[in-house]
C-alpha cells in the first residue's frame, strides 16, 4: 500500500518518535500522551459522524415524512460542506484513509438528499424528478470514481521532512501562510460557514411545524459529539516543532469556529426536541390509534 510506504520512508524524520502504527496509518506523529489522546479522540470523532445518518435513514422509513420533517437547505448545507471537505482532501494531498472518509461523508450525504426526494415525490410526482434523480446518480458516480482516478494516477514524491495530516489540515509553521495554506484556509472558511448556515433552517422548520416529528435525535447526538471530540483532539495536539500555540489554533481556527459553533446550534436543536416532544409524540402515535 502506497500510504503506508510513504509513512515508513519518512518516519525517522518525526521528533522525539512516535508509535509506528499511528504514523502508518494516520501519517500523525504521536510524540507524547497529549498526542495519542488527540489521535484516539479524533478517530472516535469519525467514528461518530460516519453513524450519524444511519438513525434518521431507519426514522425515514418509519414515518415516511422525511421531506415534511428536514429542511432541504439543511441538507444542501451540509452536504455542501462535506463536499469542501472532500475537494480539501485532495489539494491538501491528504492520506487515503482521511481521502476515504470525506467520500464516505458526500455518499451519505447523497443517499439523504435521495430519500428526502424520494419521499417528497412518492405521493406528489413532478416533473422535476426525474432529472433530479439523474442528478443525484451522477453526483454519487462522481463521488465514487474520484479517488479511484486519484489513486491510478502519479504517486507524489515524498516529503523530505514530516508534516502532519488531518483532514483538510495545513501545512503548519511560523511562517508565513503559503498558497497551498491559504487554499486550505479559505476551503475551511467555506465549509465551516455552510455547516453553520444549514442549522438555521432545520430549527426554523421545527419552530414553524412546532415538532420534530420525522427527525431522529440521534442524527444530532452523534454530531454534537462527534464535534466536540473533534474539537478537543485539535486543542489536544501539540504545536509542530518551532510553532507556537497562538500559530497553531490559528492554523486551526476554520475547524474549530465551525465545530463549536454547529455545537451551539445543535444545542439549539435538541433544545427543540425538549420543547416540542408532546406534540411530536402525539404525531407519532396518530398513526396507531384507531380511526
Amino acid at each position: 500500500m502506497v500510504w503506508k510506504k510513504l509513512g515508513s520512508r519518512n518516519f525517522s524524520s518525526c521528533p522525539n518518535g512516535s508509535i509506528q502504527w499511528i504514523w502508518d496509518v494516520l501519517g500523525e506523529c504521536a510524540q507524547d500522551g497529549w498526542d495519542e489522546a488527540s489521535m484516539g479522540l479524533g478517530l472516535i470523532s469519525i467514528l461518530c459522524f460516519a453513524a450519524s445518518t444511519f438513525p434518521q435513514f431507519i426514522k425515514a422509513y418509519k414515518t415516511g415524512n422525511m421531506d415534511q420533517a428536514l429542511s432541504l437547505w439543511f441538507l444542501l448545507g451540509w452536504i455542501g460542506g462535506d463536499s469542501c471537505n472532500l475537494i480539501g482532501s485532495f489539494l491538501a494531498d491528504q492520506l487515503p484513509l482521511q481521502t476515504y472518509t470525506a467520500v464516505y461523508y458526500v455518499l451519505a450525504d447523497l443517499v439523504m438528499l435521495t430519500l428526502y426526494f424520494y419521499y417528497k415525490f412518492r405521493t406528489r410526482p413532478s416533473l422535476l424528478s426525474a432529472p433530479i434523480n439523474s442528478v443525484l446518480l451522477f453526483l454519487m458516480g462522481t463521488a465514487c470514481a474520484t479517488p479511484l482516478l486519484s489513486a491510478a494516477g502519479p504517486v507524489a514524491a515524498p516529503r523530505e521532512a514530516f508534516r502532519g495530516r488531518a483532514l483538510l489540515s495545513v501545512e503548519s509553521g511560523s511562517k508565513p501562510f503559503t498558497r497551498q495554506e491559504v487554499i486550505g484556509f479559505v476551503i475551511g472558511s467555506i465549509s465551516s460557514v455552510l455547516y453553520l448556515l444549514s442549522r438555521l433552517p432545520q430549527i426554523r422548520t421545527n419552530f414553524l411545524r412546532k415538532s420534530t416529528q420525522g427527525i431522529s435525535y440521534s442524527l444530532f447526538a452523534l454530531v454534537m459529539l462527534g464535534n466536540t471530540l473533534y474539537g478537543l483532539s485539535v486543542l489536544l495536539k501539540n504545536p509542530e516543532e518551532g510553532q507556537s500555540e497562538g500559530s497553531y489554533l490559528l492554523h486551526h481556527l476554520p475547524w474549530l469556529v465551525g465545530s463549536l459553533g454547529v455545537l451551539l446550534l445543535d444545542t439549539i436543536i435538541s433544545i427543540q426536541f425538549v420543547v416540542y416532544r408532546r406534540s411530536t409524540a402525539t404525531s407519532e402515535l396518530e398513526p396507531l390509534l384507531p380511526s
